[in-house]
């Protein structure tokens, strides 16, 4: 769509612009390209921070006559009406549209602000702490009110304005970025001012902590807001809207596949080129480039690894891996498999780097909930989610939900994107995506079977329908167990995804300009285009073929030897595709269009 090509550059120079300025490596994510996403473009952020577990600050306003502190940004009227109109409507495809508008975002004041923070923190100055985003001060206010064992008293007049015409209703509702909300006892108030002062970041007290039950605004001295503040922020009116399986579901999973497979070399050559190509599965280094990975100086693995992977600790090598992952195809198709299969890509991507999976979060994006379709994509993403945790024994620390993603009557794909953050215990040892060397043994590790609905192929040939993969999560997580018992001998190991083997074989021997001949059986178009789940191609050298063949019977795990590493082309059975022909069609479809 033309408007994609203004919009996508511009999310990328945003991202890598502020990102960039904080200082903060973009070490991972990925890029998914649907008409259902025109509309309604998402970026979804994972941002992993670390930090001593008994130093935890938390959201809670206690301490009756604790003072009540705003620092950080002014308050301007940028982003008035950005989570409440976004959260409470879907935009008309035609007629005005109620359009909120943008926050500013500045990278250089959250910079100083996080390290004011920081040093706040350190000297131990605060008693609750919380960042304004949606909603801005009426938001933060009532969730740390609530928090708390008390209630809260606000001045409004008092909240330092970068727009003097502000009524109070904007104030309230401001969504201006780079501010904090904290809890300060007034012995310590003294210092907390000085900090910030020679950090240069605008600060103010605007309330105080009360040992009554209400959260108390007033506006130069008339009271225009008087509410217990649990009915604000965590007792609001539940909705119970209407639920229902939509019709497309059943239609779309009977629908029987007609799709063109590749048999002959020059098929299969001219398939892999194609889905290469695609600008789903194209090479997204014209995006990433514009990113600093490597800022800060402990990045081990970014894109195009399944995972990021950042260095923690200095001297004992100690690491943390990171994923988010999503399929909307198949979300569409069976949204609570779709959240189960997220979960379990996601978890896998972490442990091929040799990993492992510790926690979970989440961000759920769907259309209108007051389409009752919509609501049973999201009651079955959140089921999904839910059974597929408990199964694994992951955590989910965390996660936000996004609705109203539509235009008219066009609603986003459901699309559950799921984090997973892992640890490791030496980077050092950590298992690479590719191989650099020739003469080692690739080999297959789960089972493929005609798992075309949902899939890249299909896609390319217009063709939606058929059945979702079923997640089998106890062969996951039997495949993590080999993953990380095996990544003494993996020279490398890259996660299958969309794209199916071609794409992957395609990536590993892309990613060091090393070739590979594989020797593929059976129905050759199922074997490259299917997108199974459970499944990794790892390089063995060949004298640890047997102790990994012991490996994976005690896991129960088949694994296939599929070919072995080398010679400049990635040759299957008899088709051979030169790297550089290769590297071309993976390569020039994203400069294309938007460079």
């Amino acid at each position: 769509a033309p408007d994609t090509r203004r919009v996508l550059p511009g999310i990328v120079a945003g991202i890598g612009g502020y990102g960039n300025c904080l200082g903060l490596p973009n070490i991972g994510g990925e890029i998914v390209f649907d008409e259902t996403y025109a509309g309604n473009p998402l970026v979804n952020a994972l941002c992993v921070g670390v930090m001593r577990h008994d130093q935890i600050k938390l959201a809670k306003a206690s301490g009756a006559g604790n003072l009540v502190v705003l620092f950080g940004a002014q308050t301007g009227g940028d982003g008035i009406g950005g989570v409440s109109v976004l959260a409470s409507e879907t935009f008309g495809s035609t007629g005005p549209a109620k359009r909120p508008s943008v926050q500013v975002g500045d990278p250089f004041t959250e910079k100083v602000l996080i390290e004011c923070s920081l040093e706040i923190f350190a000297e131990d100055l605060v008693v609750g702490i919380q960042d304004l985003g949606g909603a801005g001060l009426s938001c933060a206010t009532s969730e740390l009110a609530s928090g708390g064992s008390g209630g809260m008293r606000v001045e409004l007049d008092t909240v330092p304005l970068r727009d003097p015409s502000l009524s109070p209703e904007e104030i309230l509702m401001s969504e201006s970025q780079e501010r904090m909300c904290a809890i300060v006892e007034p012995s310590k108030i003294a210092r907390f001012l000085e900090i910030c002062k020679k950090w240069d970041v605008t600060v103010n007290v605007i309330g105080e902590v009360t040992d009554g039950d209400r959260l108390i605004i007033t506006w130069h001295g008339e009271v225009i807001v008087d509410v217990p503040p649990r009915t604000v922020a965590h007792e609001g009116p539940v909705y119970n809207r209407p639920v229902a399986k939509p019709e497309y579901v059943d239609r779309m999973n009977a629908q029987v596949l007609d799709l063109p497979m590749p048999k002959s070399a020059v098929e299969v050559k001219a398939a892999i080129l194609k889905l290469i190509s695609t600008p789903n599965m194209a090479d997204k280094s014209w995006v990433t480039s514009q990113y600093d990975k490597y800022v800060q100086g402990n990045t081990i693995q970014s894109q195009p690894e399944d995972s990021g992977m950042i260095r923690i600790d200095e001297s004992t090598h100690l690491g943390v891996a990171i994923s988010t992952d999503a399929n909307a195809s198949w979300s569409y198709l069976n949204p609570y498999e779709g959240a189960k299969l997220a979960l379990a890509e996601a978890a896998r991507n972490i442990a091929t780097a040799g990993a492992k999976p510790l926690a979970v979060t989440n961000c759920l994006n769907f259309g209108s909930p007051e389409d009752s379709g919509v609501m049973w994509q999201f009651a079955e993403t959140v089921r999904g989610l839910a059974d597929g945790c408990l199964e694994m024994g992951l955590p989910v620390t965390g996660g936000n939900v996004s609705f109203y993603n539509q235009t008219g009557d066009v609603a986003i794909l459901p699309t559950p994107v799921i984090g997973v953050l892992g640890v490791i215990q030496d980077v050092r040892a950590r298992t690479p995506m590719s191989f650099k060397d020739a003469g080692l043994d690739l080999y297959l590790i789960g089972d493929t079977k005609n798992d075309l609905g949902g899939s890249e192929w299909a896609y390319m040939h217009g063709q939606r329908g058929g059945e979702a993969p079923i997640a089998d999560l106890q062969k996951e997580m039997r495949l993590i167990d080999l993953l990380l018992e095996g990544q003494s001998i993996f020279v490398a190991a890259h996660d299958l995804s969309q794209g199916g083997l071609a794409v992957t074989l395609a990536e590993m021997v892309l990613h060091n300009n090393i070739g590979a001949t594989l020797t593929l059986s059976g129905e050759l178009g199922i074997a490259l285009l299917s997108e199974s789940p459970g499944r990794v191609v790892v390089a063995v050298s060949p004298a640890d073929g047997a102790n990994f063949a012991a490996m994976a019977k005690a896991h129960d795990i088949s694994i296939v030897k599929i070919g072995s590493t080398g010679g400049d082309a990635l040759t299957i059975n008899d088709s051979v595709i030169p790297l550089n022909e290769l590297r071309a069609a993976h390569t020039q479809t994203i400069p294309k269009l938007f460079g």
